[in-house]
């Protein structure tokens, strides 16, 4: 079982995306952030279930989508997976540095 590590960028992501949707909705901003910690757990057996970002073309980069959300992980070792990043769909991803994420 690969063991799942969320970068410092991806926890305070989530928090953004939280306080964002709470000034609407609590219970939805909770919802949100809950689906998207649920959707990282298949990578637990699957690790390589997500798509190449087509941005980076790099095999070990890779995303799941839930909802507006990709959420962008590299595949360390046969045995850890970082969560890189938490990303609107609706932003640019381009001028992100992927690769030099630090747990």
């Amino acid at each position: 079982m690969v063991k799942i590590v969320w970068t410092d960028l991806s926890v305070f992501e989530l928090k953004e995306i939280y306080d964002y949707i709470s000034y609407d909705s609590k219970r939805y901003a909770k919802n949100q952030v809950e689906r998207i910690k649920q959707k990282t757990l298949i990578l637990k057996n699957m690790p390589e279930i997500g798509r190449i970002v087509p941005e980076l073309d790099n095999v070990e980069i890779r995303e799941l989508i839930e909802g507006n959300y990709r959420i962008i992980y590299r595949i360390k070792t046969t045995d850890l997976v970082e969560i890189l990043t938490v990303h609107h769909t609706s932003r640019d991803i381009n001028n992100r540095d992927l690769m030099n994420y630090k747990a």
